[in-house]
């Protein structure tokens, strides 16, 4: 499946009716939420000697995942779309793959 296809496929189980606002609020609210319950995941594996559920880790990731298809949708943009245009900024960062000292020494281009 490729990115598009999912925000697609995802989108179908949006409430409907909100306006582009809310569902930008919606969004980073969701990603918040989502990434603090993988984080919770991994912290009970790393710091309270639960054993590492990749399961449920894997299910926040898609929980994730739909809140950042929400995003794109409400602005605009296919997943790939935004998936291509991060690639090709990590390429002008890190032309030939990730360097510590380009990393310490970058200009910061967002």
């Amino acid at each position: 499946m490729d990115a598009n296809e999912y925000q697609t496929l995802a989108l179908c189980s949006e409430s409907p009716g909100r306006e582009r606002r809310e569902r930008l609020l919606n969004a980073a609210l969701g990603l918040c939420g989502e990434a603090g319950e993988f984080a919770d995941t991994l912290k009970k594996s790393v710091f309270q000697g639960h054993a590492m559920d990749e399961a449920a880790l894997r299910k926040e990731l898609g929980d994730v995942l739909w809140y950042v298809a929400l995003a794109c949708d409400a602005l605009g943009a296919g997943m790939g779309t935004v998936m291509a245009q991060n690639i090709e900024k990590l390429r002008r960062r890190y032309p030939d793959g990730f360097c510590s000292e380009r990393s310490l020494n970058r200009k910061d281009e967002g």
